[in-house]
C-alpha cells in the first residue's frame, strides 16, 4: 500500500464529501435562485418527453442497484439463498438494461441540448463539463457491469469495492481492498468521486429538492376581470358532475 493508494482511497473520498456538503450549503444560502434545472420544455419538448424519463427512470434503477450491491454484504445476500452466479446474472441483467437506458437518456438530452439554440445558450459551462463527466461515469458503469457479471473473483467488486465503501462510514477506509480492486472498478470510483465533486456547482444539485410543500400549499384562487364570473367560495373541491 503506497502513498497513493492513501491518497486516492483513504483521503479523496472525505475530501468529496466535503466538497459535496459544503458546496450544497454555499450553493442553498447564496444561490436559491440558481437552485433549479432551468426548464427548458418551453422551447423543444418532442426529444425531452423522450430523453428524460429514459435518463431517470434508468438512473434510479442504476442507483438502488449501486445500494445493493455496495451497502449489502455478499454473506447476507449467501445466507439468504442468493448464489454468486445468481446475483452476476441479475446484476448482468438489471444492470445493463438500466445503464443502457440511462446512457441513452442522458445522450438524447445531450443532443437536444446542443442542437437547440436558446437551450444550448442556457447551458453553464459548469454544466457542459458536468455533462461530460456524467456521460463518463455512465459508460464506465457500464464496463464494471459487464466485467463484474463476467464472473471471477478478480471482477467481484463485493469483494473489494463494497468492503472499501462500506468502511468509509466507520472512519477506518480499507484502503489495501480498493487498492486491490480492478482498473476499471477504481476509473468508475475516481470518476464517481468527480461528478459528486462538481455536483453542487451545477444543474444536478436540484436533485436534493423534495417539493414535499406541494403536499400542503394552498389552493391558487383565480379571479376573472369579467363582470359576473365570481362564483361563492367554499371550502375543498367542487363536487365533480
Amino acid at each position: 500500500m503506497n502513498g497513493i493508494d492513501v491518497l486516492l482511497w483513504g483521503v479523496l473520498p472525505y475530501l468529496m464529501v466535503v466538497v459535496l456538503v459544503g458546496g450544497t450549503i454555499w450553493r442553498y444560502r447564496y444561490d436559491k435562485f440558481g437552485w433549479t434545472t432551468r426548464s427548458s420544455e418551453l422551447y423543444e419538448s418532442r426529444l425531452l418527453r423522450i430523453g428524460s424519463p429514459l435518463f431517470h427512470f434508468g438512473l434510479l434503477v442504476v442507483i438502488v442497484g449501486h445500494v445493493i450491491g455496495l451497502v449489502i454484504p455478499k454473506s447476507w445476500t449467501d445466507a439468504a439463498g442468493l448464489s454468486q452466479e445468481a446475483y452476476h446474472v441479475q446484476a448482468l441483467l438489471l444492470g445493463a438494461i438500466a445503464g443502457f437506458c440511462t446512457l441513452v437518456g442522458v445522450g438524447i438530452l445531450v443532443y437536444r441540448r446542443r442542437t437547440t439554440g436558446p437551450v444550448f445558450r442556457a447551458t453553464t459551462r459548469n454544466d457542459k463539463l458536468m455533462y461530460v463527466v456524467l456521460v463518463a461515469a455512465i459508460v464506465a458503469g457500464l464496463a464494471t457491469t459487464l466485467l463484474g457479471a463476467a464472473g471471477g473473483e478478480e471482477h467481484n467488486y463485493r469483494l473489494t469495492v463494497s468492503p472499501w465503501f462500506r468502511s468509509l462510514f466507520v472512519l477506518q477506509p480499507d484502503v489495501a481492498a480498493m487498492s486491490g480492486s480492478g482498473l476499471a472498478f477504481q476509473l468508475h470510483t475516481l470518476i464517481g468521486m468527480v461528478l459528486f465533486t462538481i455536483w453542487p456547482f451545477t444543474r444536478l444539485v436540484h436533485a436534493f429538492t423534495a417539493p414535499v410543500h406541494y403536499l400542503f400549499r394552498p389552493y391558487i384562487v383565480y379571479r376573472s376581470r369579467r363582470p359576473g364570473a365570481a362564483r361563492p367560495t367554499r371550502p375543498g373541491w367542487d363536487r365533480t358532475r
